[in-house]
């Protein structure tokens, strides 16, 4: 008896239980995309042009870029350029199920 309420238990807890961790990593991923667009705004004012080399925004986020819990990498996000405008997104992996990223857009200083 003890072991089907348990089982009833899971079988109703479990899922809401694992969207909302998707729910989580994605909300994370879009606000660690967040500031590594504000990081590529400021070098883009000091140095006048976009730059696309995750690693050179480390030491403006901390040291490090974070982790997307998305792709479970540092590597998880997206710089696009054109002549006067950047776009930052974190990419949508796979440990967050289907979701679309917001696409964080900047225009040339």
């Amino acid at each position: 008896m003890v072991v089907l309420i348990l089982g009833i238990l899971t079988a109703i807890a479990l899922p809401s239980y694992l969207s909302s961790v998707q729910t989580s990593r994605q909300g994370s991923a879009n606000t660690n995309a967040r500031a590594l667009a504000s990081a590529v705004e400021a070098h883009a004012i000091q140095n006048g042009s976009y730059d696309t080399t995750l690693a050179d925004f480390a030491t403006d986020l901390g040291g490090t870029i974070p982790n997307n819990p998305c792709t479970g990498t540092t590597s998880g996000y997206v710089i696009s350029t054109s002549s006067s405008s950047a776009t930052v997104t974190a990419s949508s992996g796979t440990n967050c199920g289907s979701w679309t990223p917001i696409v964080y857009s900047l225009i040339s200083p």
